[in-house]
């Protein structure tokens, strides 16, 4: 079975928020800022609605037969609209399982309004037993089906009140944890030109995404105390052949954590 944990970064959509509040004529920093006290002025907080995010990054943890790989989707210049149809070419080929850390509440959403933006085809994704009957009872879309576990919301068993942070529950269990960044500061990143800073804390965000599923897999069973660690002797094999300083560090915080 291929397992596919994914994790995305966002910026304003500058060019949407013009349109819709009028602010035309303004710089990005200006417009930013207008949609930044909008959404505080609205309901107290500065986390703008989730049609308003655009996709700057999608990272991935596809494991599967061949082995283990990480990686961030297209590359630094890709459009949005590309790395949207790059997530969802993979679940059309290779109809992977799907693992997130709060998915259903962030990350799909937020594909959704994007892929809907661009006009992205993504009919496997979309399958409900239509065409393909064994999707009737185990799709994507159920928040209770199994081809997307969302850890943290299964975790808290559907209760918003138990909901944690990712950070915080890998830190707990001994890994890294967040690492150079946060989603709050990608934004000035991207205005810095950093992609690739994003993308590499979005690699370090969808691996302690990864380390924290194979904890739950190893708590209901799926995995044995034998297979569990040969799992993350994997991990750890994996990021030194990839020679990436972010995963040199990634793995020197794990071994300090």
């Amino acid at each position: 079975m291929n397992v596919l944990v994914f994790d995305i970064e966002t910026i304003p959509d500058l060019e949407g928020g013009r349109r819709l509040y009028d602010l035309d004529g303004l710089s990005d920093k200006d417009t930013a800022s207008a949609l930044f006290n909008l959404r505080r002025q609205e309901n107290g907080t500065e986390f703008l609605r989730l049609h308003l995010h655009r996709v700057v990054a999608i990272s991935v943890v596809l494991r599967s037969a061949q082995g283990l790989k990480v990686w961030s989707l297209g590359d630094e210049d890709s459009s949005e609209k590309e790395l949207i149809e790059r997530f969802y070419d993979g679940i059309e080929r290779f109809t992977p399982t799907l693992v997130s850390w709060n998915g259903g509440g962030f990350d799909l959403p937020v594909l959704h309004y994007r892929a809907l933006k661009h006009g992205v085809v993504a009919r496997r994704y979309w399958e409900t037993g239509n065409e393909d009957t064994s999707f009737r009872f185990n799709n994507y879309l159920s928040r209770y089906h199994q081809r997307h576990t969302d850890l943290m919301d299964m975790l808290a068993l559907y209760n918003a009140r138990a909901n944690a942070p990712l950070d915080q529950i890998a830190t707990l269990l001994g890994f890294p944890g967040k690492m150079g960044m946060s989603g709050a500061k990608v934004f000035d990143a991207f205005q810095d030109g950093d992609i690739k800073g994003i993308r590499d804390y979005c690699e370090t965000d969808v691996l302690n995404t990864w380390l924290v599923y194979l904890r739950f897999q190893l708590m209901r069973g799926e995995l044995d105390a034998t297979g569990y660690e040969q799992e993350l002797a994997l991990v750890r094999d994996t990021l030194k052949e990839g020679g990436h300083a972010h995963f040199q560090a990634f793995l020197e915080a794990w071994q300090g954590a």
